[in-house]
């Protein structure tokens, strides 16, 4: 089977993190030959390319400028009419609103992957809502209960991201020279969230409740993460002027954006991740389970599909206080974040094992699909 996947790939997250490592991983299911269309070059393109995995590049559209997005659409038609693809894949909302329709157009069956739980408000979700796919592919039973909004007579399927669950083996020495960079001794309790630069990630919700752990000295927070968009880094701004007004600047390190995140995970202690809007998946909480640590999450959307009492804590959104509780807990006793630590390579592993969840995406593509373009 042949498959294309359709992306914009202007930003880099999740998505881009799952993209890459299908790429990376794609030789684990012979069965399945896998492409990628892009309409931006930036950080994305880069990491495909290095993997060897056949890209191609579509022009970039611009909604507010319709000849822009006439042209990517053309492009696309033209790739679709001398390429023979077997399946192609629209990933999030976006893509589905500007290339679904030609590809229902080619005749080819048009998947739809959701990797936000869609509500039919945005623009992008209006238009997407027009071309119904004959599959769609959820990254969690969250997304799954939203896809409903916009196609509720759609036939899905929930499969977690292949992750890459190799993470680095850091000799102590190397340990230390990463917490030296960071201004953060060896003995010092290392608090990690590793996100987009977004108020719905729960960044000062962390800030807050760590305020309330001042009394404790051992700990430091990493804020790992920088701004993509003008926004972001207004929002950025405003985490070190709260960070200022609770008396933590000294204790909080804002480390900005890194393409090593693998290696500051292994170099800290617990994951922290207090959303306050849902998450529809999360590849870094996998990432940090797959590192070794205990990960603390709000209890909304799919965290609660990762996350167990074995290797960590799910805590109220937006409730600082039982964040700090839980945080306190996991600071003031090593025994029991060393006993969640043990446990968490696992829980990933059971997860989002790359062989295991290639080979189903395989299996979901080539079941039988009913034929919406020819309906």
């Amino acid at each position: 089977m042949r498959l294309l996947h359709v992306y914009s790939g202007n930003l880099y997250g999740g998505i881009e993190t799952a993209l890459v490592a299908l790429a990376r991983h794609r030789d684990l299911c012979p069965e399945l030959t896998q492409e990628v269309a892009l309409c931006f070059d930036g950080r994305l393109r880069r990491e495909l390319d290095a993997t060897g995995i056949r890209v191609h590049g579509l022009p970039a559209p611009r909604a507010s400028v319709p000849h822009t997005v006439a042209r990517a659409r053309r492009a696309l038609a033209a790739l679709l009419a001398n390429e023979s693809f077997d399946r192609v894949v629209c990933h999030a909302a976006w893509s589905q609103a500007f290339f679904g329709g030609i590809v229902r157009r080619a005749r080819i069956p048009l998947v739809f992957w959701a990797h936000d739980a869609v509500t039919g408000r945005h623009w992008t979700e209006r238009l997407a809502r027009r071309v119904p796919p004959d599959f769609a592919i959820c990254n969690s039973r969250f997304t799954a209960d939203a896809l409903t909004s916009i196609y509720p007579d759609v036939p899905s399927t929930v499969l977690a991201y292949a992750v890459d669950l190799q993470t680095p083996a850091l000799t102590p020495g190397e340990v230390m020279d990463i917490r030296g960079s960071l201004h953060t001794k060896d003995d010092h309790v290392v608090i990690v969230q590793a996100s987009r630069m977004e108020a719905w990630k729960g960044h000062a919700v962390l800030l807050e409740a760590l305020a309330q752990l001042a009394d404790r000295r051992q700990w430091v927070c990493w804020i790992v993460g920088g701004p993509q968009r003008a926004a972001e880094s207004t929002y950025a701004d405003s985490l070190r002027e709260l960070a200022r007004r609770l008396g933590i600047a000294d204790r909080v390190r804002l480390v900005g954006a890194s393409t090593d995140v693998p290696r500051l995970l292994a170099a800290a202690d617990i994951y922290c991740q207090a959303n306050i809007g849902a998450e529809p998946f999360g590849v870094v909480f996998i990432e940090a389970l797959a590192a070794g640590l205990p990960v603390v999450a709000s209890a909304i959307g799919g965290p609660t599909d990762i996350i167990t009492d074995a290797c960590g804590r799910l805590v109220p959104p937006g409730d600082a206080t039982a964040l700090s509780a839980t945080l306190r807990t996991l600071v003031d006793d090593g025994s029991l974040r060393r006993l969640l630590g043990r446990a968490a390579p696992r829980r990933a592993q059971q997860l989002c094992d790359p062989p295991t969840q290639i080979r189903r995406l395989y299996e979901a593509l080539a079941s039988p699909m009913r034929s919406v373009v020819s309906a």
